[in-house]
């Protein structure tokens, strides 16, 4: 794999290292889990930049692990491609000046390109490639014809495999230079900033349209009924999903598992809707 000549490079990776992450990626799917998904596998593939660019900084190192075990999700076939920017930028990181790189804007990026990505990957590969493989190849391997195995190779496995190598030979080697560019004229602090307002808005529209609190449509006060869903959300539409959302996010600040939180939502439900409380 081709590398990038930087500015006075203090720590520059190598074939090798960009070779490690490359083979390390078919773990991806290692350690799923449904709070962050792909997170550990992500962070398993990184683990040679990250112990080449901070070895010697143990404080850098702990925060590079943790950089990439955030949340992340994609497809297979198309995350080669996000994991050669994160070693551009990565590489960027640790060569920049003390202000001069924003360290969030490589998660920023990630969580960008990882929803596109994997429709299409999913649409490719698992949607599209794939059907068609089986349904040529599995009829003709049920006959005992080697043409079967041979035909999904060339119609699914080979495809993919080629998106993975040129998509991360493209990830690294454009996002060295497209980084290196937009770092000096302030674009990349423009686009995280961008990132974060539309993740926000993202997130804004999924709590008013997928998170559901309600409750019951009469009450009795005084032997007047009161319908005290449209009294609070004539104060302010989707007030109790908002306010569930946000009772989450403070509990995930504070450290509680997704899982215990998941589970406490759905006893809370029980509770509610057993005494009534909610609809």
């Amino acid at each position: 794999m081709d590398e990038k000549i930087m500015k006075d490079p203090s720590k520059k990776l190598t074939k090798n290292d960009l070779m490690n992450v490359y083979l390390r990626h078919y773990q991806l799917l290692g350690c799923f889990n449904y709070e962050r998904q792909m997170s550990t596998g992500y962070a398993w593939a990184m683990t040679p930049v990250i112990k080449k660019l901070y070895g010697d900084n143990d404080e850098k190192l702990k925060e590079g692990y943790q950089r990439h075990l955030e949340f992340f999700n994609c497809a297979t076939s198309t995350a080669p491609f996000i994991l050669g920017i994160s070693c551009a930028m990565e590489e960027q990181y640790a060569n920049a000046k003390e202000g001069e790189f924003e360290e969030s804007s490589i998660n920023s990026v990630k969580a960008a390109l990882m929803g596109p990505l994997a429709g299409i990957g999913d649409s490719f590969f698992w949607g599209t490639f794939r059907i068609i493989g089986v349904g040529i190849g599995a009829p003709l391997a049920v006959k005992g014809s080697i043409l079967g195995p041979l035909l999904y190779f060339l119609i699914n496995v080979l495809p993919s495999e080629l998106v993975r190598w040129f998509g991360f030979k493209a990830g690294y080697k454009g996002g060295s230079e497209f980084l290196t560019r937009i770092s000096a004229n302030g674009t990349l602090q423009k686009l995280t900033e961008a990132a974060k307002v539309l993740g926000l808005v993202v997130i804004g529209a999924m709590i008013a349209s997928m998170v559901v609190v309600e409750l019951p449509t009469d009450i009795n006060i005084n032997n007047a009924k009161v319908n005290l869903q449209e009294t609070i959300d004539s104060i302010m539409p989707k007030l109790l999903p908002l306010l569930i959302t946000f009772g989450c996010y403070g509990l995930l600040q504070k450290r509680v598992s997704g899982t215990w939180i998941m589970f406490g939502l759905i006893l809370l439900g029980i509770i509610g809707v057993a005494l009534g409380i909610l609809k």
